[in-house]
């Protein structure tokens, strides 16, 4: 193992102990003072590791930095990407746990009580990683491996390829940046100052994952007036708004709700319900993996308020809904280029690529659609954004070593 490599997980366990979460109410961009700070940290880190032209981006919390070519050739400038943010879950006070050549069947207690646990009956994939040495939480946090994992794995093969200029590869651009997990980060990357011809996001988790697939999405909002009155004089006069959202509700496919949906299925979730008697408000998220479907669940949104408003002399409910982003397979489908490279990395590395449709989004789905063809690469978490998240050390090494091939590989391909 080289010097590089060995910074791989002592890198990853001091940034995720730096509190990140993003804040789903915030005006600023980025949403935290906290994300800024570590943003500008890592800049530091950055060019001690060689990078060049680094650059934080007040505008959008990104930082930004190039290792140049050392080729004597022109190859494609590529770039990796990462977000810093970490989801809604306690982020405050991460404490690592090291579990060194788990056995494949044993329950790992996750906090001193032994009341959060990992075992193979709630989570039988963890049969997979027998012998691998596993990062924990400690059941109080989240871990934060999304989607540090993945800026680990990014500085650690940037470091390695500066201290190993036999390895001959072209541009690679890295950035670093926040509100993925609020859906906001990518909105405001810059492409042009980036100039990749493509890039990919490190953000997925199971080793092999190369997805360039992902849900079409869409937010509803609903908002229903009602009308209170006494219970005592109530008849023919009270409009309860609770029981229309129940009404709105249970007039969508029941079974078309994330947990009875997997594969391409897609779904309507009530997220939250706020209210009363006098009223009350739903949000949604609506998946699907093809236009159409999605264009079908938002009419069917539309008819259901439709339905229960004609029920009454003035309408009760309104609904809200607006895109949030689209399947980047129409982008990449054009131009399998960087999915093909990724494929092929992976294979030289005797690594299984698992090329299933994604069932959420990440920032390449934005960024595809912004003019940088951005699949996803693995980075390694399971049981993401909770209490039970955990990373295999073997399985960020591999990644790191995807990031390397990769850059190789693409310093053989002339422009």
């Amino acid at each position: 193992m080289t010097m590089a490599y060995e910074t791989l997980i002592p890198r990853f366990l001091r940034y995720v102990k730096v509190n990140t979460r993003s804040d789903p109410n915030a005006t600023t961009i980025p949403s935290t003072p906290q994300l800024a700070a570590f943003a500008q940290q890592l800049g530091d880190e950055m060019r001690t590791i060689g990078l060049q032209d680094v650059h934080y981006l007040a505008k959008n919390g990104y930082v930004v930095g190039t290792l140049p070519s050392n080729l004597d050739q022109k190859v494609p400038t590529i770039g990796f990407i990462a977000h810093l943010d970490t989801a809604d879950f306690n982020a405050e006070g991460v404490n690592p746990q090291i579990v060194a050549h788990y056995d494949g069947h044993s329950t790992i207690p996750l906090d001193p009580d032994g009341q959060y646990t990992l075992n193979t009956k709630d989570f039988p994939f963890l049969k997979a990683y027998q012998g691998h040495t596993l990062i924990t939480t400690d059941g109080r946090t989240l871990l934060g491996g999304d989607d540090k994992a993945g800026v680990a794995e990014i500085m650690t093969a940037m470091a390695y390829l500066g201290q190993h200029p036999e390895i001959k590869h072209g541009t690679i651009r890295v950035a670093f940046g926040p509100d993925e997990e609020i859906g906001t980060g990518a909105d405001h990357f810059d492409v042009a100052d980036f100039n990749a011809a493509f890039a990919y996001t490190v953000d997925g988790g199971t080793e092999g994952q190369l997805e360039y697939e992902t849900f079409n999405a869409a937010a509803l909002t609903v908002e229903i007036q009602g009308k209170n009155v006494h219970t005592a004089t109530a008849k023919d006069t009270m409009v309860n708004a609770l029981q229309l959202a129940v009404d709105f509700q249970n007039a969508l496919p029941a079974a078309e709700v994330p947990e009875k949906t997997a594969g391409r299925q897609g779904f309507f979730h009530l997220d939250q319900l706020t209210g009363t008697v006098e009223s009350a408000k739903m949000s949604y998220i609506i998946r699907d993996f093809e236009r159409d479907g999605l264009a079908q669940r938002k009419a069917l949104a539309q008819a259901i308020a439709a339905r229960l408003n004609a029920r009454y002399d003035t309408p009760r409910v309104t609904i809200t809904l607006w895109d949030q982003y689209a399947n980047m397979r129409e982008i990449l489908e054009q131009d399998m280029r960087p999915v093909e490279l990724a494929r092929q990395a992976m294979e030289n590395l005797h690594i299984t690529p698992l090329t299933e449709a994604v069932r959420g989004g990440t920032d390449g789905s934005k960024l595809s659609f912004m003019g940088l063809p951005t699949p996803n690469l693995f980075a390694g978490p399971e049981n993401m954004h909770g209490r039970y998240e955990f990373v295999s050390q073997q399985v960020m090494a591999h990644a790191v070593d995807v990031i390397i091939e990769i850059s190789r590989l693409n310093g053989t391909n002339p422009a």
